[in-house]
């Protein structure tokens, strides 16, 4: 019963972000929570354009009525709306301001043109290196030689 509940809040989602200009990227229901949780990710059909707050607060008001007036839930629920926000690559330099001091994990060409990867916690990135802490020392890597920065958890 609850999957046919499940595919039919997803078209309907899914319908409602098209019609506002929005892709829904991520779909959960969380049963568990009381009431129950409906966890809706987006992005914007405009590559071009990042989700706002007033982005996520107005379609969270049309998929709710949307919701509402359809017959398919017929208990309390929560909505929450969000972006699918920063992957875990960092590519744009507001990623790296905004992620400074984060643990990343660094892959890049060595001298000899071979494939490494260091982890250390962010500092910044120039026009010419990305900057890591590594135990308190500072690491330089030309920002030529870098393939990825990935953020990490803690531990790595």
């Amino acid at each position: 019963m609850f999957n046919q509940t499940d595919t039919e809040l997803k078209v309907l989602t899914a319908k409602s972000a098209t019609d506002y200009g929005f892709d829904v990227t991520d779909f959960k229901i969380l049963t568990h929570s009381n009431p129950l949780s409906i966890q809706v990710h987006i992005r914007h059909k405009n590559p071009e354009k990042k989700v706002s707050i007033d982005d996520c607060s107005m379609l969270s008001q049309y998929i709710d009525e949307a919701i509402q007036g359809s017959s398919i839930l017929d208990q309390p629920f929560t909505l929450e709306i969000s972006s699918e926000g920063v992957g875990d690559f960092l590519t744009e330099q507001k990623d790296f301001q905004i992620f400074k001091g984060f643990p990343i994990e660094v892959t890049y060409q060595d001298l000899k043109k071979i494939e490494q990867q260091t982890n250390g916690l962010l500092l910044k990135r120039t026009d010419n290196d990305l900057q890591i802490n590594q135990k308190g020392k500072i690491n330089r890597i030309p920002v030529e030689d870098i393939i990825q920065v990935r953020l990490t958890t803690p531990s790595g």
